[in-house]
């Protein structure tokens, strides 16, 4: 029985449902599949909606060759998606065991650049849950983050997409017994030596013993909170950059300065001293992006010092140089 006429079973129909969701009036879209039960049942979910919005569906199944059986994991997960007729291709990559971000992150960029590369012109679909939200805000509360950090992974972020965010981590796990597929469990996952892991196995236990189930839930709505309050006032400094806040000529109009343009000019004193600590913050934090400078907490406190405090003429940072100059803060760049 074809995919298109099986009755789902109420878990596949609630991943099935917010794909549908996400790929009405999206032509093409890829899905980033492990083998694992969270991108197993996207993949599946996607195939189910794509025969629904006319979306056409494959999957790019990522070998990063870290572990033992790797290659037979992906041929499994192929294997499985063509029993439900979702295309599928295995692409190896490369993971640099000495990257200094660790061994997290530099997979996560390989296996980001290999979706990117075998994609289409479509999305790039990826099977974080709810659950994952929820750890990813712990993790930044643990570490002090900002409001940022904080809200989390956003449904959408460019080409890659989040459509599972309010989806149950234990739903697509029921999910794939419904479709009838035998998911991959990762032992890393269960490795203690990953912080994530630990987060995930250990901290996430206590805190529904303690709190109640329902604390995981809340911490990806705090997510999506903040990431509504993040949004807005980002949008407060671009209309600030658009007003005139430089000390360069700038556009007078909100449309004709959209998000990601450049910010020229200096930034006057008088204007960063009069604005709350936290926009002044995100100002300068905007304007040092917009110069390829990609500040830390603590870089960002150290310009503002030259506004408010005692922080001398001169802030060094990577690539340059903030100085205080006749009333406005300039960048120079290194030679």
């Amino acid at each position: 029985m074809s995919m298109a006429r099986k009755a789902l079973g109420p878990a596949s129909l609630q991943v099935a449902q917010a794909l549908r969701d996400a790929l009405t009036g999206v032509p093409e879209a890829t899905v980033g599949c492990s083998g694992g039960p969270d991108s197993l049942a996207l993949a599946l979910g996607a195939a189910w909606a794509g025969q629904r919005t006319g979306t056409s569906v494959r999957a790019v199944i990522v070998d990063h060759q870290l572990q033992d059986g790797s290659h037979e994991v992906s041929q499994q997960a192929r294997a499985q998606l063509a029993g439900h007729d979702v295309p599928a291709v295995i692409v190896k990559v490369h993971v640099d065991p000495g990257d200094p971000n660790g061994p997290e992150a530099a997979a996560r960029a390989a296996r980001r650049a290999a979706l990117l590369q075998h994609a289409g012109g479509g999305p790039v679909l990826l099977g974080h849950t709810l659950d994952d939200q929820a750890e990813t805000v712990l993790l930044g509360l643990a570490r002090g983050s900002g409001a940022r950090s904080l809200s989390g992974m956003r449904p959408r972020s460019g080409r890659f997409w989040h459509p599972l965010l309010g989806v149950r981590r234990a739903t697509t796990v029921q999910a794939c017994r419904e479709w009838q597929v035998a998911p991959w469990h990762d032992p890393q996952n269960a490795d203690p030596s990953f912080l994530r892991s630990r987060v995930r196995t250990e901290l996430m236990g206590q805190l529904t013993h303690v709190l109640g189930e329902g604390a995981i839930v809340n911490l990806a709505r705090s997510a999506e909170l903040l990431a509504s309050d993040d949004e807005a006032l980002n949008n407060v400094v671009t209309w600030w950059f658009a007003g005139g806040g430089t000390s360069h000529e700038q556009q007078s109009h909100v449309e004709q300065f959209p998000p990601g343009a450049p910010i020229a000019g200096n930034l006057p004193v008088s204007k960063l001293h009069a604005l709350p600590g936290g926009l002044a913050g995100r100002v300068v934090k905007a304007w040092l992006e917009h110069r390829d400078v990609h500040p830390l907490r603590v870089h960002v406190q150290a310009v503002l010092g030259l506004v408010d405090g005692p922080g001398g003429t001169r802030v060094d940072l990577p690539g340059g140089a903030v100085r205080k100059e006749h009333g406005e803060l300039v960048w120079r760049a290194s030679s």
